[in-house]
C-alpha cells in the first residue's frame, strides 16, 4: 500500500525558516507594530527589534508585520481610524479603571494571633475576587510591590493599558473558620 504523506497547512505569518528577515540600518529587523506593545511601541509605528523577538514572540502572536512600503501605506491611509479605535479603547479601559475605583475587596487568609499569615495573598488571589465581582483581569495587570503577608487595608495598582492605571482597596482579613495553629 502507497504511504500518502500529510500536508500540514502552512503558517503565514512567520517566514520560512531558510528565508531572513530584512536588516534594518541597528542590525535589527524592521517591524510595523499591528497591535500597541507595552514598552515597544504603539500602533502604526515602525520600531527595530532583534530577530528572535520579532520570529518568536511579534510575528507569531500577530502584534506585528514586515514593515513593507504596502503596510505602510496603509497605515498611513488608516491612521484616522486607527486613532479613533485606540481612543475608544482607552475610553473603555478609564471606564473599567473607575469601576475598579469604586471597588473593595475583602479577602479572607489564615494568620496567627500577631496578624501574619501563615501564607499569603497575591496576585492570583486579588484578580479570583474581582471575577467574583463580575470584573475580569489578568494577574499580570496586578502590580504588587510583594506578596501581601499581614493582616490589614492595602492599596493595589492594577495597570489596564499603557496611559491607564487604577487603584483597588484590598482588606486581608482572618479566616472566619477554625484556627490550624490552635488544634
Amino acid at each position: 500500500m502507497p504511504k500518502t504523506r500529510i500536508q500540514r497547512p502552512k503558517r503565514l505569518a512567520v517566514p520560512p525558516r531558510g528565508k531572513r528577515l530584512p536588516v534594518g540600518p541597528q542590525g535589527g529587523v524592521q517591524l510595523l507594530l499591528v497591535q500597541p506593545v507595552e514598552h515597544l511601541g504603539n500602533q502604526g509605528d515602525v520600531v527595530e527589534v532583534r530577530p528572535g523577538y520579532a520570529n518568536n514572540y511579534l510575528i507569531p502572536q500577530g502584534l506585528a508585520t514586515l514593515a513593507t512600503d504596502h503596510h505602510k501605506r496603509m497605515i498611513e491611509k488608516h491612521r484616522t481610524r486607527l486613532a479613533d479605535i485606540q481612543r475608544a479603547r482607552v475610553a473603555s479601559l478609564k471606564s473599567l479603571a473607575d469601576k475598579l475605583a469604586q471597588q473593595s475587596l475583602t479577602i479572607e487568609a489564615n494568620a496567627n494571633d500577631e496578624g501574619h499569615l501563615y501564607g499569603s495573598v497575591g496576585a492570583a488571589e486579588i484578580v479570583a475576587c474581582l471575577k467574583r465581582a463580575t470584573i475580569t483581569i489578568t494577574p499580570d495587570q496586578v502590580r504588587l510591590e510583594g506578596p501581601l503577608k499581614e493582616l490589614g487595608l492595602y492599596t493595589v495598582k492594577i495597570h489596564l493599558g499603557p496611559e491607564v492605571d487604577a487603584a483597588v482597596k484590598v482588606w486581608v482579613v482572618p479566616s472566619v473558620g477554625d484556627d490550624p495553629a490552635k488544634s
